[in-house]
Order: structure tokens, then sequence, then C-alpha cells
């Protein structure tokens, strides 16, 4: 069976690591631990484990975190990718978006970075946009604040509850964009026209 990739994003060290931005990584880590496994360091700039994903049979993933900065994730994602033989069209990346309400999960496959530098890093690594994302709202940043800031911010006190929500429900649309399909996923994971 062939095998996934599942990438989060975020930046390494505990000083980024309650950030909007590191999201991506923590849906990866909700996964690793559904899974029974933790992620351990890999050449290339990458912590990363294999595990059987929910489905029938069990779909073999390589879960990575990169260990660089966000803005130069993509040669750590092609140095993974590369090393299990996973072609773009089977590596998921997960990552943050201001676009998308807080708590909201959008699914895709391909489309433009919309100004996230580690989709761009990646694009540019992998050589293609054509790969699929789980997107996770994290909203736009109030006022006037600059959304570079806004995205190197903590979730606050009274959001913590609700992102823990979503990362799992991230999780959940990763298991079932891989077991199901892009379309079965985005059926359950986006709202009908006119719905909430």
């Amino acid at each position: 069976m062939d095998t996934w990739l599942v990438v989060g994003l975020g930046n390494p060290g505990a000083r980024y690591a309650g950030n909007r931005h590191n999201v991506g990584a923590h849906v990866v880590a909700e996964l690793a631990a559904r899974g029974g496994v933790a992620l351990s360091a890999h050449k290339g700039g990458l912590r990363a484990a294999r595990v059987h994903l929910p489905g029938p049979g069990g779909t073999p993933a390589v879960l990575a975190v990169p260990t660089s900065y966000m803005n130069v994730s993509g040669p750590p994602v092609r140095e993974i990718a590369t090393f299990y033989k996973v072609p773009a069209e089977r590596v998921l990346v997960v990552h943050d978006e201001l676009d998308i309400d807080f708590g909201r999960v959008r699914l895709k496959r391909g489309g433009g970075e919309g100004g996230h530098n580690g989709l761009r890093s990646v694009t540019a690594s992998l050589g293609t946009k054509d790969y699929l994302r789980v997107r996770v709202g994290i909203g736009r940043p109030p006022g006037r604040l600059d959304p570079a800031d806004f995205v190197l911010r903590d979730f606050t006190a009274a959001e913590q509850p609700e992102i823990a929500v979503t990362v799992a429900l991230a999780a959940d649309a990763v298991e079932l964009l891989i077991s199901d399909g892009l379309l079965a996923a985005q059926q359950r994971f986006h709202p009908l026209p006119g719905g909430p």
C-alpha cells in the first residue's frame, strides 16, 4: 500500500510552541498520539515517525514536523518525501490559515500560498503546488495588528479549549482525506452554501 507524508508546519523551540503559526505541528502531534508513536529526529531536519492511519487495513504514513523555521520548511519536506519515495500527490501539509475563521478546518489540493511563507517554501522545494493541504483557521488579526505579528502570538486562554477541539477536528480531516479521498473529506468538513 502506498505511503503518505503528513507534514505539520510550525517554528521550532519552546518560544514558538503555543503560537498560532504552530497549529499544523500540533495536528501532527495529535495524529502521532492517536497512533501511539513518538516523533524522533530524522535526517534532513525533521522529527518524524511511521504510523498506520485508520482505514481499511490501515494506511501507512510518515508524520513529520520540520525542525527548521517556517520560511525554510520546504527543503526538509523534499528530503523526507524523497527518502520515503512519496510523490507530491500523496504529500499532505497541515498549516494555519488567516483567511479562514478561527476554529474552522478546510481542505484542498493545490492553489496559491496566500502569503504563507511555509507553503511558499514547500511549493518551491517540491517544484509543484499540487499537494494536499489541511488548512486550520486562526482568523484575522484584530484591529491594525500586523498579520506577521499575529501568527507569532499564542492562542489566548479563552481560545485554548476551542483550539484543542479544532486540532482534533483537523486530525480527523487528515485521516478521512487519506482513507476516503479529498471529496468525501470536503463534504464533511466544508459547510453547505447558506449553512453555518
